[in-house]
C-alpha cells in the first residue's frame, strides 16, 4: 500500500462490500489516478493516518452510522485518519457515510434525519458553493441531481467549514474543509445501473424502511436520469482529482 508509485494515489475505504468507489473510481482513472482499496468490511486494517505515498483519500458508503464503533470496530481508525489528512492537507472525496465520517473526525455532529433520502432528488449550489473550483466543475446549473440513499445527516457541520451544495430534505449535501476536503451526502458514484445493482439487496434496510417508498420506482427514476447524473457528476470528479495531482506534483518535486 505505501510502495512508490509514478503517478498519483488515492486509498478508498470501502465501508460496504455494495460501496466500491464504482464510478468515481473509474472517472479518477481517467486522469491517470491510482486507487487502491481497503476493504474494511472485509477485516482489511484502516490505517489511522495517512501512509507515506498517498495523495488523497475516499471514504465510501456504507449502511452504518459515522459513530457505530460497535457495528464496525474500524470506524475510530477510519475517523482518526480522516482528521490526519485534513490536518495535512490531503485532498478528500467522502461519499454518504464518508462525507458524514469526514464531518464526525473533525468536531461536527451526525444524526439520525427527520426524512430518508432514497432515489433521485435535486440540490443546488448554495453561495459559497458557486465559488469552489469542485462544486463549479459540477455539470448541471441550477438544480443537480443527485442518487440518494441515507437517513442519517450532518446535523452540525465541523467549524469554519462551508456548506456548498443543500436542499429542503438535507440541508448539508455537500461541504468542505480547509482548502480540499470535500464531503458529501449524495452518491456520485452511481448511475441508473449501479443503483438498481443494490436494489435487491436492500431487504431490511433501515433507512428504506422509514422512506416508506417503492424501491423499484427509485430505480427507474434514476435510471431515466443516468446521462445526466454523469453528466454531472464526472466533471466534478475530474476537479477533485486535479487537487490529487497537485498534491502528487509537490509531493515528488
Amino acid at each position: 500500500m505505501t510502495s512508490a508509485s509514478e503517478r498519483p494515489v488515492v486509498l478508498a475505504i470501502r465501508n460496504d462490500l455494495t460501496d466500491p468507489p464504482l464510478l468515481v473510481g473509474d472517472w479518477l482513472g481517467e486522469l491517470g489516478i491510482e486507487i487502491r482499496v481497503i476493504c474494511a468490511d472485509a477485516g482489511e486494517i484502516v490505517p489511522s493516518s495517512v501512509p507515506e505515498g498517498i495523495d488523497g483519500i475516499i471514504p465510501m458508503g456504507g449502511g452504518m452510522g459515522a459513530n457505530d464503533d460497535d457495528i464496525a470496530p474500524w470506524l475510530p481508525a477510519e475517523r482518526a485518519l480522516l482528521r490526519d489528512a485534513v490536518s495535512r492537507s490531503i485532498p478528500v472525496f467522502g461519499i454518504c457515510l464518508g462525507g458524514q465520517l469526514l464531518a464526525a473526525a473533525n468536531d461536527g455532529v451526525v444524526e439520525l434525519g427527520e426524512t430518508a433520502e432514497i432515489g433521485l432528488s435535486y440540490i443546488e449550489r448554495t453561495a459559497e458553493g458557486e465559488s469552489d473550483p469542485v462544486i463549479t466543475a459540477i455539470g448541471a446549473t441550477g438544480s443537480i441531481p443527485a442518487a440518494q440513499w441515507h437517513q442519517d445527516h450532518v446535523a452540525v457541520l465541523p467549524p469554519g467549514a462551508p456548506l456548498l451544495l443543500t436542499n429542503d430534505a438535507c440541508r448539508v449535501q455537500g461541504y468542505r474543509l480547509g482548502t480540499n476536503a470535500y464531503g458529501f451526502q449524495l452518491h456520485p458514484e452511481l448511475d441508473g445501473d449501479l443503483f438498481n445493482w443494490w436494489v435487491p439487496l436492500s431487504d431490511g434496510d433501515k433507512a428504506l424502511e422509514r422512506a416508506g417508498i417503492d424501491v423499484h420506482i427509485a430505480g427507474e427514476q434514476v435510471a431515466a436520469a443516468s446521462d445526466a447524473l454523469i453528466a454531472a457528476w464526472r466533471p466534478m470528479s475530474h476537479a477533485w482529482g486535479e487537487l490529487v495531482t497537485e498534491h502528487y506534483r509537490a509531493r515528488t518535486a
